[in-house]
C-alpha cells in the first residue's frame, strides 16, 4: 500500500466519521413517517442544543448540573490555596548569616526552567546559602537567550522570599571582578535534603560556591512540609512574569472572553519532534512514518516503538480531533471559544481542520494579537509560552493533550488557586473509545466520554497525597475549610 493511497483512505475515514458526528448520513430508502420524524428531530436538534445527548448525565445525573460542572467543581469553595510557614520553619533572618554561594542554571523550556528556579530556591534554604539569580537555559532546543529578569520580575522575586531565602543577583564583585569562582558539579535527580547535605555542603563549605548545571529536577518530590510549602510560595507567589508580558497577557484573556461568555484554553503538543518521540501512529501513512522516523534517529537511546500498543496504554498525545470530540463528548457546545497553545503542529492545518469544524471559535495569541504587540517577544520562545501561560491559567477550563511540564504546572496553580476545571485526558480508556467510535452512536460516545473522564477533570482528591509529581499535585498547599455548624 503506497502513502499516497494512504493519505487518501485517511482523508475519507476523517470525513466519514466527522459526517457520523454531525448525523449527515441519510438511509438510502425512507418512508414518510421515517422522514417527517427527522425533520422534527431536525427542528429540536436546531432549537436545542448542539450534537451532545444532554439527558442524563453518568456523573452528575442531570442537565443543570452537568452544565455546571463543565465550568468548575462544586467542591471548589471548600478548598484554598495555603503556604505560609509553620511556626516551627524558622526566618532566615534569624540563622546566623553564611558567605556561601549557591547558583545553578536550569535545563529546557520556560516551565522545566520554573521547576529548576522552585527547587533552586528550596536547595538554597537546606544549605543555609545564599540563592544567586538562576541562570536560564540559553542553548538548548529553543534557542532562547532570554535571561530571569526578561521574563520574571527579578526584584520581586527577590523580596517577596527575603524571609525565606537570601537571594542576590550575582556574586559579589572586587576591582570589578567576582570575589570568588564557583565550583562547577552536578547533583542527582531527585535529590533528597539529606543528599544534599552530605553531597552538596561539605563542598559548599571548602569552596564558598558552588554551581550546578542542568538543574532540572534535582530535588526529591516529597519533602518535609514546610519545604514543599516553600516550594508554593516560590511557583505560586515569588515567579511573576514582568509587566510587559502581564499587560499582552491580559489582553488576551479580556479578547478571548469577547469571544464567549467562557473559554477554554488548550495546550496542544503536537509538533513533529513530539508525536516523533512519542513512537505513535496517526494515520498519515508512509509520509509520516517516514518524516517521523528520520526525527526519531537523533535520540539513539529510545527503544523501537510499538504505536499500537503505546496507544492501548494511552501513551500518545490525543490528536487535536480527539480533544475536539473529547470535549464535545463532555458537553462544550460548538460555540465556545478555544484558546490553543501550541508550537508548530504537525500537518499544519490539515491537522486542525477536524478541531476547526467541532469548534469554530479556535485562536491562538497570533490571531489575538497584533504584530506589532508581539514583536517584543515574538523572537523569544520563552517569552512567547509565558503569554500562552498568562491565558491558559485565566481560562475557564483548561485541557491538555499530554501530560508534559507546562501542563503539570498549570493543573497544580489551577488546583491551588480554588480548583479551576482543568481536563486531564484519561488517555488509556479514551484511546479504545476513539477506536470503536466507526461503531458507535454520538449519544453512547459522549456517555462514555463522560463516564471515562470521571476522575480527570481536575476535582480534589483526585489522587492521593504523596503520590504523582508535587508541582501537578500540591496537596500540603491546599486547605481543606470545613463548613460552620448549623
Amino acid at each position: 500500500m503506497n502513502g499516497r493511497y494512504l493519505r487518501m483512505s485517511f482523508k475519507k475515514r476523517r470525513q466519514r466519521e466527522q459526517q457520523w458526528i454531525v448525523g449527515l448520513s441519510p438511509p438510502v430508502v425512507i418512508s414518510v413517517f421515517v422522514f417527517f420524524l427527522f425533520a422534527i428531530l431536525a427542528l429540536l436538534s436546531f432549537f436545542g442544543p448542539p450534537l451532545v445527548d444532554r439527558s442524563v448525565s453518568p456523573i452528575l445525573g442531570v442537565d443543570d448540573e452537568w452544565e455546571s460542572h463543565l465550568w468548575g467543581s462544586k467542591l471548589s469553595d471548600n478548598y484554598r490555596g495555603c503556604s505560609d510557614p509553620s511556626r516551627e520553619y524558622a526566618n532566615s533572618n534569624s540563622k546566623k548569616p553564611t558567605a556561601r554561594y549557591l547558583t545553578i542554571t536550569t535545563s529546557g523550556g520556560l516551565n522545566q526552567q520554573r521547576t529548576g528556579i522552585i527547587d533552586a530556591v528550596v536547595a538554597a534554604r537546606i544549605l543555609n546559602a545564599t540563592l544567586v539569580v538562576p541562570k536560564l537555559d540559553t542553548s538548548s532546543f529553543w534557542k532562547d537567550p532570554s535571561n530571569f529578569s526578561d521574563i520574571f520580575d527579578v526584584e520581586w522575586f527577590i523580596h517577596s522570599l527575603s524571609e525565606d531565602v537570601r537571594i542576590i543577583k550575582e556574586i559579589p564583585r572586587r576591582n570589578g571582578k567576582p570575589i570568588i569562582s564557583p565550583w562547577s558539579m552536578r547533583v542527582p535527580k531527585k535529590c533528597t535534603p539529606n543528599c544534599y547535605e552530605t553531597r552538596v555542603l561539605p563542598v559548599l563549605q571548602k569552596k564558598r560556591a558552588v554551581l550546578i548545571k542542568k538543574f532540572d529536577f534535582s530535588l526529591a518530590n516529597r519533602l518535609p512540609t514546610d519545604l514543599q510549602k516553600l516550594r508554593c510560595r516560590v511557583n505560586y507567589h515569588a515567579l511573576k512574569f514582568t509587566d510587559p508580558l502581564l499587560e499582552l497577557g491580559e489582553r488576551l484573556v479580556q479578547r478571548m472572553k469577547a469571544k464567549s461568555e467562557r473559554f477554554i484554553a488548550l495546550h496542544l503538543r503536537f509538533e513533529a519532534d513530539m508525536l516523533a518521540f512519542s513512537g505513535c501512529y496517526y494515520g498519515g501513512g508512509m509520509k509520516e512514518i517516514s518524516e517521523l522516523g528520520a526525527i526519531r534517529q537523533r535520540w539513539k537511546a529510545l527503544r523501537p516503538s510499538d504505536p499500537e500498543k503505546e496507544r492501548r496504554q494511552g501513551k500518545c498525545p490525543l490528536s487535536p480531533e480527539e480533544v475536539g470530540l473529547m470535549l464535545r463528548g463532555l458537553g462544550y457546545g460548538a460555540e465556545v471559544a478555544i484558546y490553543v497553545a501550541s508550537g508548530e503542529v504537525y500537518g499544519g492545518e490539515e491537522t486542525l481542520a477536524p478541531l476547526r469544524a467541532l469548534f469554530p471559535g479556535l485562536h491562538t495569541k497570533e490571531t489575538l494579537a497584533s504584530a506589532e504587540e508581539l514583536a517584543p517577544f515574538s523572537s523569544f520562545s520563552s517569552r512567547m509560552a509565558a503569554l500562552d501561560f498568562i491565558v491558559c491559567d485565566a481560562s475557564h477550563a483548561f485541557v491538555a493533550n499530554n501530560n508534559g511540564n507546562m501542563a503539570k504546572i498549570l493543573a497544580g496553580r489551577r488546583r491551588y488557586m480554588g480548583h479551576k476545571r482543568t481536563i486531564r485526558p484519561n488517555g488509556k480508556k479514551l484511546s479504545a473509545l476513539f477506536q470503536s467510535r466507526a461503531n458507535t452512536t454520538w449519544e453512547e460516545f459522549a456517555r462514555k466520554a463522560r463516564a471515562q473522564q470521571k476522575g480527570f477533570m481536575g476535582e480534589p482528591h483526585e489522587l492521593s497525597p504523596g503520590r504523582g509529581e508535587f508541582h501537578e499535585y500540591p496537596y500540603a498547599c491546599i486547605c481543606h475549610l470545613h463548613p460552620p455548624n448549623n
